[in-house]
């Protein structure tokens, strides 16, 4: 009987256990994750569970009884301290060993840190575990004014959950989420978050956390202001848990790197979700890799893995990104990858909350991001998906709509 060892028990090494037994794969599944939580979701933990609009059970990836039912051993608070490759074996932190024939990283990423001075203040905190979301949620009611760092998804979704607060937030870049989406929707959720009454100071960093008697009580910044502050949550981005990778031997550059099959530079060993960087293929400019911090990307690789080794086959990942961010009744959806565009093209009114923007490469329709549009969402993710090409004369046509271009009008197939 063959073995499949799943390091890491977030969204991408569940989704791996689970499609093993969906794809009918008989041999043993052990998953370990650090955390002594019952593996759970990342992304209501700054939204639902930091609004209370859900609980922590309520949040769990799988029931409690679903490992048992479907012959997964979990092990949870337990890390894999080395890997064997030579022996295919494991050590574990508390003693034990595992062997295996099939290893898969699923390690995520983990928040980047700023090493400010008084980084280490009580009130200063990330948000990127269930515990962190704990002290944050605790912290948040008796806090009046809120400093944020970082104007990408975390740092505007947690500003959503700060209703009635004086909030200030930091972006060290000149747009908000300027890595993620196009000027439009930067430009769009900026005046939004601007009318509920945060207060955004773009190319503006910290440099210090001020505090008195172990906790902070402010934030200065990069041109010398001094902003009070109750809590402070720093969303400064994150980078691929890689250690235990380069400890085994295998190829690193930010991320675990993969090739098209997602297998790493030991055929045997796999690496899914945040911590891989894998091969762009169609979707990005000159056939770059990328590395993608996406639920969707997560399960979508996990699957594609699990596949392979229950039917002993070798196959290309392909399968189409996009992502999401809900912001209190600002709902972004982006399908595709727009690194390198060249054009952008608008429909529906932003001015009325409601729009989308075409992404294009080299004139071709290569991502779309949508506001409060879902319909536009899935057509974009049937249109990227299916190959068919959407060009600028299209859309510039009277009357196209993304639905109607979904359904085979006004394009031709790649």
């Amino acid at each position: 009987m063959t073995t499949t060892v799943i390091v890491g028990a977030g969204q991408a090494g569940v989704q791996v256990a689970a499609s093993l037994r969906q794809e009918g794969y008989r041999g043993r599944v052990v998953l370990v994750g650090d955390e002594a939580e019952q593996p759970y979701e990342r992304p209501p933990l700054s939204k639902a569970i930091l609004l209370g609009a859900a609980t922590e059970e309520q949040i769990r990836l799988r029931a409690d009884g679903f490992y048992a039912a479907n012959g997964i051993e979990l092990l949870t608070g337990e890390r894999v301290t080395h890997v064997d490759r030579v022996q295919r074996r494991l050590r574990l932190a508390g003693g034990g060993e595992l062997g295996w024939d099939h290893l898969v990283l699923a390690t995520g990423a983990r928040p980047r840190v700023l090493g400010l001075p008084g980084t280490g203040l009580a009130g200063v905190l990330p948000l990127h575990s269930l515990g962190d979301a704990r002290v944050l949620r605790e912290q948040l009611s008796d806090a009046r004014r809120i400093v944020i760092v970082g104007g990408g998804f975390i740092g505007l979704e947690f500003a959503s959950a700060c209703a009635d607060k004086d909030v200030v937030l930091l972006e060290a870049a000149d747009r908000l989420m300027g890595r993620a989406v196009t000027q439009p929707v930067s430009a769009f959720f900026a005046g939004a978050h601007a009318a509920r009454g945060v207060r955004i100071e773009l190319s503006i960093g910290a440099t210090e956390f001020v505090g008195s008697s172990g906790r902070v009580t402010a934030v200065r910044t990069t041109r010398g202001a001094l902003h009070p502050a109750d809590l402070v949550l720093v969303g400064a981005g994150s980078l691929p848990e890689t250690q235990l990778a380069e400890r085994a031997g295998l190829a690193v550059r930010d991320g675990v790197l993969v090739d098209s099959t997602l297998r790493t530079s030991d055929p045997q060993v796999f690496a899914v979700g945040d911590c891989a960087r894998f091969p762009g293929a169609h979707h990005t400019a000159g056939g770059t890799t990328i590395r993608l911090e996406s639920v969707q990307n997560a399960m979508d690789q996990a699957r594609h893995v699990a596949r392979q080794i229950a039917a002993g086959e070798v196959s290309e990942f392909r399968a189409l990104p996009w992502f999401w961010s809900d912001q209190k009744g600002l709902g972004l959806r982006i399908a595709g990858l727009g690194q390198g565009h060249t054009q952008t093209h608008v429909l529906g009114d932003p001015d009325a909350g409601a729009f989308s923007v075409l992404v294009f490469r080299e004139e071709r329709l290569v991502t779309v991001e949508s506001v409060n549009r879902p319909g536009d969402h899935a057509a974009a993710r049937r249109i990227l998906s299916s190959g068919a090409i959407v060009t600028l004369r299209d859309v510039a046509a009277s009357g196209f709509t993304l639905k109607a271009a979904a359904r085979g009008g006004t394009v031709s197939t790649a």
